[in-house]
């Protein structure tokens, strides 16, 4: 069947499609915090067509228990994904990757793609796999040189520039949320601040008096609390709402604020 491209993102997902094309196995990268979120299902489909071998890869580990990234990976399995955990940051990592990645790839050389969403470790995971000794090529005949390939060892070359997938849809509360919008970007903060604060208050209802010293049932009155200890405020005194919604935005997606999601129906 053919991968059929949606006029929004054209030209993105045809960039994308270029660098897939070219290689022979394709990292996905997610997001450890919140694997399906960052999850592209059009990319997935498109691999598949081209018929390259695929790894998800789950980053971000530093920002999640052990276990649960075992789990989510665990998840990935139970349907019959390859896929890992590890943070890009992590020698040892990168190199248990470096392994995975051989072990599954028998044409030789191997030339890997790395794609997925804004902010989910892409740049990070390329330097790492890059290593301190960078030697830029385009060895392998049908590239270009544009196309900017990485030598990792005699039978191993990267994409230097990572494929960053097209956003569908322009929901900024949604984009918040996945960390793909910086927070100062957004005109209405509350939204998705409340959102979060919901979840995290549903699932992990200790998380904000560890991290802010706030106790609070209600969203909105974590945000009080927050702007009010802070100092966060607009001209008569009026408390900042906005501004406490930008810091937990931002703090969770810098990972200040520890807060992640379980594969549904997973026990631990």
């Amino acid at each position: 069947m053919r991968f059929k491209f949606k006029s929004k993102g054209k030209n993105a997902w045809f960039r994308v499609k270029k660098v897939l094309e070219k290689a022979n196995i394709v990292l996905e990268v997610l997001d450890a915090r919140d694997p399906l979120a960052t999850r592209s299902l059009d990319l997935e489909g498109l691999i598949k067509n081209l018929n390259k071998k695929f790894l998800l890869v789950l980053n971000k580990t530093d920002l999640v228990p052990k276990n649960i990234a075992k789990k989510w990976v665990e998840y990935f399995k139970s349907f019959g994904y390859i896929a890992t955990a590890i943070n890009a940051k992590n020698k040892k990592d990168i190199e248990k990757l470096k392994r995975k990645i051989r072990s599954l790839v028998e044409e030789k050389p191997i030339v890997l793609a790395i794609v997925g969403y804004p902010n989910v470790g892409k740049s990070t995971l390329i330097n790492g796999l890059k290593g301190r000794y960078v030697a830029e090529t385009s060895p392998i005949p049908g590239f270009t040189k544009g196309e900017k390939l990485v030598k990792i060892d005699e039978n191993f070359f990267i994409f230097d520039t990572p494929g960053i997938l097209p956003l569908r849809k322009i929901n900024f509360t949604e984009l918040a949320l996945k960390g793909f919008i910086s927070p100062e970007k957004l005109k209405n903060p509350l939204t998705p601040a409340l959102k979060l604060l919901n979840e995290i208050l549903r699932l992990m209802p200790n998380l904000l008096q560890k991290t802010y010293k706030i106790k609070a049932d209600d969203a909105y009155e974590v945000l009080k609390l927050l702007a009010a200890k802070r100092g966060f405020l607009l001209k008569g005194g009026e408390l900042n709402i906005d501004e406490a919604s930008r810091l937990i935005l931002r703090d969770w997606q810098s990972g200040k604020l520890k807060f992640y999601k379980l594969p549904e129906n997973f026990n631990l």
